[in-house]
């Protein structure tokens, strides 16, 4: 089936705030760029609709979705709310969105269970929100739409899921919803010792958590081992009536929040052997803090989607769409290199495999599924 690509208006110019991570575009410039380059007609674009309280509550907690909704409403938050709630924090702040935003991404992501029904391919690169929790915000996230895509594609009829995680930070929200069930396989390969300092190798779960803590500055040859010898065979056999694939950016070298030293195409080629291992395939965003890098390499998951022929050197409307970025307070957006704006792919960065990875990987290797 042709793949479907899920955006909404409201990411175009709202934010976070000034000084937030998430004060840059992003979602609205994959958008910008994809058109740009002709790879998005109207019949492949579907807006995500805003999820109502009501449907969120699938998952999500209806004293915490009041707050929400009263927190952008009156645009402040009480101390109780703040303490309870985790709104109105420094990582969580108030801003004139706060809930629509969130809801939309929600909506996509409940959207893409009903629209995989009978099977295809979705870019929902709004989503990706994995750490937020049943009744708090957590993490730059306030709603968990991998969490409710999950529940979405089980409404659907689909039983066995798997979720792969392969942003920089681990997915304590999605953990948490499912690490003791046993029909969803959860795979999160994540920067140790980063924020939110969970996903510990040793846990288990039901049987299907599967949680690769990886060293400051995994290169490409590490990430492509542990796509073979981790993530292909054990999404294979556990044989998924749908795979949602979290593909954060901010595992790429030029990312501000993390260590990790992948060039795009480490993501690409994960994004691209996972796709024939189900006939229902949801493919989010997540994290990423470089506007350049996160515009790149969603639009780079849009093309692998289509088998599209990246080109070696963009044509100029596409250009012109990453030239005007701009990345206020941070020293690398005064003078962007070139690539960033002429280009879609980056250049491979290989390395080494280390031993203490290697060794990590035997552990998952060895480790027998449940019965």
């Amino acid at each position: 089936m042709t793949p479907l690509f899920l955006g909404a208006g409201i990411y175009r110019g709202s934010s976070y705030g000034a000084g937030h991570p998430l004060a840059i575009p992003r979602v609205s410039t994959v958008i910008d760029l994809v058109r740009a380059l002709g790879w998005l007609p109207a019949s492949q674009y579907r807006a995500s609709p805003r999820a109502k309280p009501a449907a969120l509550t699938i998952w999500h907690d209806p004293d915490y979705l009041a707050a929400l909704e009263r927190a952008e409403a009156r645009q402040h938050v009480t101390e109780a709310e703040r303490d309870r709630f985790g709104l109105g924090t420094p990582a969580n702040p108030v801003f004139p969105e706060m809930f629509r935003r969130p809801a939309t991404g929600a909506g996509g992501s409940l959207l893409a269970g009903e629209l995989l029904r009978s099977g295809g391919v979705i870019h929902h690169p709004a989503g990706g929100t994995h750490h937020g929790l049943r009744a708090r915000a957590n993490g730059f996230c306030y709603l968990n739409d991998p969490v409710l895509a999950i529940l979405s594609l089980r409404r659907a009829g689909v039983s066995r899921i798997a979720y792969v995680d392969i942003d920089a930070h681990h997915p304590d929200g999605v953990e948490t919803a499912f690490r003791d069930d046993p029909d969803i396989l959860m795979i999160s390969v994540h920067e140790e010792r980063r924020w939110p300092f969970t996903g510990a190798l040793p846990e288990v779960g039901a049987g299907n958590l599967f949680n690769l803590p990886v060293p400051r500055g995994l290169n490409d040859t590490e990430m492509a081992a542990i796509r073979d010898r981790l993530i292909l065979p054990r999404v294979a056999a556990h044989a998924p009536g749908a795979i949602v694939l979290q593909c954060g950016a901010d595992a790429v070298a030029e990312d501000p929040l993390s260590r990790l030293s992948l060039s795009n195409n480490a993501l690409w080629e994960v994004v691209a052997a996972l796709r024939p291992l189900s006939p229902r395939y949801l493919v989010l965003g997540g994290g990423g803090y470089n506007p350049w890098s996160v515009a790149r390499a969603w639009a780079g998951v849009w093309a692998v989607l289509n088998d599209f022929d990246i080109p070696a050197i963009l044509p100029e409307p596409g250009r012109q769409v990453l030239r005007a970025l701009s990345w206020p307070g941070r020293q690398a957006g005064r003078q962007p290199p070139a690539h960033w704006s002429d280009t879609l792919r980056d250049a491979p960065r290989p390395g080494p495999l280390r031993p203490e990875l290697a060794d990590r990987l035997r552990r998952l290797e060895q480790r027998r599924p449940p019965a």
